[in-house]
């Protein structure tokens, strides 16, 4: 069967992880800022990542998991996840954000993915150090959905991208299938198909053979 992979951020939750954190520390407005250059492609993301994660510095960790707890699925997100999982489709979660925070809207809303790719904040006397560390830091989403393909031993042409910002290009590119959530203008060309909504991204799933057909 074949393998999908959904990027968090924007995509799997409309919440944004290192905002939340932010808001945490008073700096919520600087990495909306920093977000939104990068998810248009106007920043490198691993610069703009570093530098999200240095304003948080000194943020205990309580506050840190106060923020994570925030975090939550967008309406519809876990019964397309449960339904490609009761299909017997591989499901993944590639993102540049957290595992923690992944972990934390996964386990509020009793879904799980196969397999979750994220980066980590490294915390030392309580306290975030502002450093972040992970496979999505400096590497990209292509790679880590060619591993993943390798993994389970399928080509990437059985694969399935669904992302939205700059950062989710690379596995885009590659995948069989790219779906655009909502996708940011700079991404929208790089999309086979385009949704607003997890109704709507069940249906193309459905036309496409990964899921039933509604009745």
């Amino acid at each position: 069967m074949p393998l999908v992979a959904f990027d968090f951020d924007g995509t799997l939750s409309d919440s944004e992880m290192t905002v939340l954190l932010g808001d945490r520390c008073g700096v919520a407005d600087e990495m909306d800022a920093i977000t939104e250059r990068a998810m248009n492609d106007e920043i490198d993301y691993a610069t703009s990542l570093r530098e999200r994660a240095g304003l948080l510095e000194g943020l205990d960790v309580s506050e840190a998991q106060a923020a994570f707890d925030r975090v939550e699925l967008r309406p519809g997100a876990a019964e397309v996840i449960e339904d490609l999982n009761a299909a017997g489709v591989t499901t993944a979660i590639l993102t540049g954000g957290f595992e923690r925070g992944v972990e934390t809207a996964l386990a509020g809303a009793s879904v799980a993915v196969d397999h979750v790719v994220a980066n980590r904040l490294p915390r030392a006397d309580g306290a975030l150090t502002g450093e972040v560390g992970g496979p999505l830091v400096s590497g990209t989403k292509d790679d880590a959905l060619d591993s993943l393909a390798e993994t389970v031993s399928l080509p990437l042409s059985e694969t399935v991208a669904v992302g939205d910002g700059a950062n989710d290009l690379p596995m885009l590119a590659v995948a069989g299938l790219a779906i655009g959530f909502d996708p940011k203008p700079a991404v929208e060309p790089a999309c086979d198909r385009t949704v607003a909504t997890m109704d709507d991204l069940r249906r193309v799933l459905s036309d496409d053979g990964l899921l039933p057909a509604e009745n």
